[in-house]
């Protein structure tokens, strides 16, 4: 099968099925603690990507295993640049599942699969900590493991509960920071971060982070469901 033939739309009740059980990985927290790694690696991957993007030199990306993230940049500390690789990180995730959505609805699984895989790689050339580089490893086998060696089915599968978890776990993030700071917590969150870089409140950038991620889930689930 040539990469870019597009592959008939999965049954109906693939799709739902698919979009229930991201739901049911997102939502329990002792479920979701394991399955935020791959939002985790969405995040950082927003932020070196449009660091690299804007002009700054990345230097490293580290992923740990309570699911937190830092991306190292180098630039200047102010301006534009830092504001946009700053902004990135929590619409990537959502960001990614809508551009996946788009993919999937115009029959291209295997693109999707393919693509992923490159970013991954791509990611992993700059990670710098055994856990993360661990994680990304792992990612990667898995999607070019179902590429390979899976049937037209089981890659349609994969690629609808992947970007469907992209879509709906990407929401959740956006709340847990807000909980947090709310009790006090995470004061250097990206949030933050943009306040003090342009000394709009950091309540704002939250709004933007959920308005992004909702916003996605909605126009992401319309491509997926074929509405």
């Amino acid at each position: 099968m040539d990469l870019f033939d597009p592959q008939a739309a999965p049954a109906e009740w693939l799709v739902i099925a698919t979009g229930v059980a991201a739901l049911a990985v997102t939502v329990p927290r002792r479920i979701w603690l394991l399955a935020r790694n791959a939002v985790t690696i969405a995040h950082e991957g927003g932020h070196a990507l449009v660091a690299v993007v804007s002009g700054r030199r990345l230097e490293a990306v580290r992923l740990h295993s309570d699911t937190s993230g830092l991306t190292v940049t180098r630039g200047r500390p102010t301006g534009l640049g830092m504001v946009l690789t700053a902004a990135a990180g929590y619409p990537a995730a959502p960001l990614l599942g809508l551009g996946g959505a788009a993919l999937l609805g115009a029959g291209r699984v295997t693109v999707l699969l393919w693509l992923a895989t490159a970013l991954l790689l791509a990611l992993l050339v700059m990670v710098r900590n055994a856990y993360g580089v661990l994680t990304v490893l792992l990612t990667g086998a898995l999607f070019v493991l179902v590429s390979w060696l899976g049937a037209p089915e089981v890659r349609a599968a994969f690629a609808y509960a992947v970007v469907w978890f992209l879509l709906i776990g990407g929401v959740r993030p956006a709340f847990e920071l807000q909980a947090k700071r709310r009790r006090g917590g995470a004061p250097d969150s990206d949030a933050d971060q943009l306040s003090r870089l342009t000394h709009v409140p950091a309540g704002v950038w939250l709004a933007f982070f959920h308005t992004v991620s909702l916003c996605c889930l909605i126009g992401g689930g319309r491509w997926l469901l074929g509405f």
